[in-house]
């Protein structure tokens, strides 16, 4: 038998699949589809300090293989989230979640942090420094190590929970940022975010996105992933979430094998509700197929 499960930071997960931030909502849209309780965890919806209603539409571009987005963090701000949406999710999936906020100074993200601090639901705390929708936030702070380190020391400082650093791929060496949030004190990192890029509608001579630009998502990116968790992996000395382009059992087995613990599936769940259920079942069968007992075994096994 198969064992799925991992330990990120002293959260242990029944396997290291997490529907990550922005695709999944809060969860609750996908509990009426299945039992959302089979995921490891799931990081809900990135939330800032203030409501947000988001960029102006249209947000989304197909591109060959992935998408564009250009929500811009739509979200009820997060007073709404800790008075009502987390209190309602218990009543939908039984485990600890990973709380994504994002902000547009440094002590927007230490107020939402603290706001969070003493939600027993968040198991993790994910600070998004890499969001390229959004103007004078987001990811300006995660292109500098600076700026990076300064967030991640100002949440560290109150932050009761494990603090998780989502980095942005649009930078030239990510080992550089990533090196930056370990030394300011982070447990843990999530790479990568989107990739910033664009579509033009020929017919109409202007491009696809009200926003200009929005960020790539899905099979694309997984090289590029890939590559960043290897790298990072030989850099840092702390777990790390993959993400980017995931949608399958052996992208899964693949991305671990670079380096991460856990992994986030974001635009597949948007093509197909059910791939996160989907991959869990797979991964046991997938697993023996490549002679692997346990999971975590593998982390970092491509090294």
């Amino acid at each position: 038998m198969v064992d799925l499960s991992v330990n990120l930071s002293g959260l242990e997960l029944d396997n290291p699949v997490i529907p990550a931030s922005g695709c999944f909502g809060y969860g609750e849209e996908f509990s009426e589809l299945y039992d959302i309780n089979i995921l490891g965890s799931f990081s809900f919806k990135g939330t800032t300090k203030e409501p947000r209603y988001g960029n102006p539409t249209p947000r989304i571009a197909e591109t060959s293989s992935g998408m564009l987005n250009s929500v811009g963090l739509q979200n009820p701000g997060i007073e709404k989230v800790v008075s009502e949406v987390l209190p309602r999710m218990s009543g939908y999936f039984s485990k600890k979640v990973i709380a994504n906020i994002s902000g547009f100074s440094i002590d927007e993200y230490v107020y939402c942090t603290e706001k969070l601090n003493g939600i027993p639901k968040v198991g993790i705390i994910e600070v998004n420094i890499s969001c390229p929708n959004i103007h004078d936030g987001g990811m300006s702070f995660g292109t500098d190590e600076k700026s990076a380190y300064e967030v991640t020391r100002a949440v560290k400082a109150v932050s009761k929970k494990p603090v998780y650093i989502k980095l942005s791929p649009n930078v030239t060496d990510i080992t550089v940022i990533a090196k930056a949030c370990e030394k300011a004190g982070a447990d843990g990192l999530c790479l990568i975010n989107t990739l910033l890029g664009m579509r033009i509608d020929v017919k109409g001579r202007k491009p696809l996105l009200a926003n200009k630009t929005g960020g790539l998502s899905g099979p694309a990116v997984f090289p590029v992933a890939l590559r960043m968790v290897y790298q990072v992996f030989e850099t840092v000395d702390i777990p790390i979430i993959g993400a980017g382009g995931i949608s399958s059992a052996e992208d899964v087995i693949e991305m671990m094998m670079a380096g991460a613990a856990a992994v986030q599936i974001g635009a597949a769940t948007l093509k197909n509700p059910y791939i996160c259920k989907e991959i869990i079942e797979l991964l046991p069968a997938v697993a023996e197929k490549y002679g692997i007992s346990s999971l975590k075994e593998i982390i970092g096994a491509a090294h």
